[in-house]
């Protein structure tokens, strides 16, 4: 190649990396798909909507501000494409291939996105760099709020009322037992933290590893041994903590995560016990590890995904993964905002992350939700933020069957004192409690108040006038009304949700779900909006 030729494509290939970000074409082509397709793009339909108004809802500068700081990286394909698969795929449920696949083939995507026919396409990559520096972004939550402020502009919105609920979602990995746990986070601090390589060769070399760490499958035992399965639970742990014993700390960093990871794993389901002669488990002499006959009250269930955890939606009925929380107007049917938790432990309760998500309203509402938001601490900062509780009371449980419940106790909030159904009175300790003790002995109420020896220890919220007004509250007809005619409302959004095996989450961890989470209900609101009549004429949204 000459000089000049090689020259010339140095500089062309330096023009494609530093250009400026895609734009869409302002001149109509012949061979547009919309056209093509023409009446039998369905007039109401999400893809004519994208289709007619697309440069509306995503302008050439959508996403500019994920540039802002960088000239490198930066897409040629136009914001409008680039939203519009986001939005197509999530509204679908489909893997980053599979909606790259219906962009090629599928005339209605091709329609929705602006592009002709034959369209040049993008690389899988493109859907995983731009969630990330959208999720890192000061509005990454961008698709489902410009919805909601076209559902506000046309008085779809305006209703005081909102529901919370939330709904498991199931995580994207496989759970995972003890021994695979073990295996895994043991394999991942041998690769990632250099230092563990020599420690698990030790062990080998000794004749006391539990398993060959580089064989991608399980330890090759008869399972059905229980002896042998007890052998080698015991020396998996031992091996897991003979690594985390040679290990110096570890900075912050993958490495480190790694040795918190199986410091974690080598600790929650397991327990050292000295099993007697008769032990039917026994083949190790002396202490031995074991599975432990509890369960971590926030245990990971996947090294793969340390963030999923099991979720209890009965007592029967477990599902692993995360739950999504949602609150909706519930004449509508729109999601005004969602999140993604844990299924449980810290930062998991609905009565929490659920009046987060009130948080950017600007109008005093009525909120409506079930007993699992009816907590006094939830109930206060309602109250705080000029909301109105309309939620379902925390059932009381009495300490005796058929007996007193903690409202048949008259409390005197500003004196700190308690009087019990026979007109004794108690002051409240500073921990809450109020105890009658003694004072129960003769009581000739005593069988409908205790069965507890040493009497009646009365617990009391830090919260109880409001807990004690909302269960007035929820005996009146105004109440009830309310409730049983919008409450139920809020299971119509959670099924549109789900529907088309969307409960089945595609991503690891709350920060990737979350952005597909708002990604769905984005693409579920504008549906909801077009069922509802939403048109646009002469630059204006209105519901027809």
């Amino acid at each position: 190649m000459c000089r000049g030729a090689w020259v010339a494509c140095v500089f062309v290939g330096l023009g494609h990396l530093f250009r400026g970000i895609g734009r869409s074409g302002a001149q109509g082509r012949f061979d547009e798909a919309s056209l093509i397709l023409g009446e039998r793009l369905e007039p109401g339909s999400l893809f004519r909507l994208l289709a007619d108004q697309g440069h509306e809802l995503f302008p050439d500068d959508y996403f500019a501000d994920l540039f802002a700081a960088t000239h490198c990286g930066r897409p040629t394909i136009p914001a409008r494409v680039v939203a519009t698969v986001m939005r197509l795929q999530s509204f679908e449920g489909l893997s980053d291939r599979e909606a790259l696949d219906r962009l090629q083939f599928d005339l209605r995507w091709s329609a929705a996105a602006g592009l002709t026919v034959a369209p040049d396409g993008f690389h899988p990559t493109v859907l995983v760099g731009l969630p990330n520096r959208l999720r890192a972004s000061d509005r990454p939550r961008r698709l489902l709020e410009d919805v909601n402020v076209v559902a506000k502009a046309v008085g779809l919105l305006g209703s005081q009322v909102r529901v919370l609920d939330s709904t498991p979602m199931l995580d994207a990995v496989a759970t995972q037992d003890t021994v695979t746990q073990l295996v895994a986070a043991i394999r991942k601090v041998a690769r990632l933290v250099p230092a563990a390589g020599p420690i698990v060769a030790g062990r080998a070399a000794a004749g006391q590893l539990a398993h060959d760490y580089t064989d991608p499958g399980k330890p090759k035992i008869a399972w059905d041994d229980a002896q042998a399965r007890a052998v080698l639970i015991d020396a998996l742990v031992r091996d897991a903590l003979a690594v985390l014993a040679g290990l110096p700390e570890q900075p912050p960093g993958p490495g480190g995560d790694a040795v918190g990871l199986l410091a974690l794993v080598a600790d929650q389901d397991v327990e050292l016990i000295d099993p007697g002669p008769d032990d039917p488990d026994g083949g190790v002499a002396g202490p031995r590890w074991r599975i432990a006959q509890r369960v971590a009250p926030d245990r990971v269930i996947s090294t793969v995904d340390t963030q999923a955890r099991h979720a209890h939606k009965t007592v029967h009925r477990r599902q692993d993964g995360f739950k999504a929380h949602l609150a909706i107007e519930p004449d509508t049917g729109l999601v005004t905002a969602c999140a993604i938790s844990n299924a449980s432990g810290a930062g998991s309760s609905d009565a929490g992350v659920g009046v987060d998500l009130l948080t950017d309203e600007t109008e005093h509402l009525s909120v409506l939700g079930d007993s699992a938001y009816g907590s006094g601490e939830a109930r206060a900062t309602l109250a705080d933020a000029g909301h109105h509780a309309v939620i379902k009371p925390i059932p009381l449980r009495p300490a005796v069957p058929g007996g007193f419940t903690a409202d048949d106790f008259t409390i005197d909030t500003a004196a700190r004192t308690v009087t019990c159904p026979n007109g004794l009175t108690r002051r409240i300790a500073p921990a809450g409690s109020a105890t009658f003790g003694a004072a129960c002995r003769g009581c000739p109420l005593r069988q409908r108040c205790t069965a507890s020896k040493t009497g009646r220890t009365l617990q009391l919220n830090e919260h109880e006038d409001l807990l004690r007004a909302a269960r007035r509250q929820a005996e009146k007809p105004d109440h009830q009304h309310l409730y049983r005619n919008k409450r139920p409302l809020v299971e119509r959004s959670i099924a549109w949700l789900v529907r088309g095996g969307n409960r089945r989450l595609r991503f690891r961890g709350i920060a990737k779900n979350d952005l597909w989470l708002h990604h769905r209900t984005a693409g579920l609101n504008l549906r909801r909006l077009l069922n509802l009549g939403l048109e646009f004429h002469h630059g204006t949204w209105t519901v027809a």
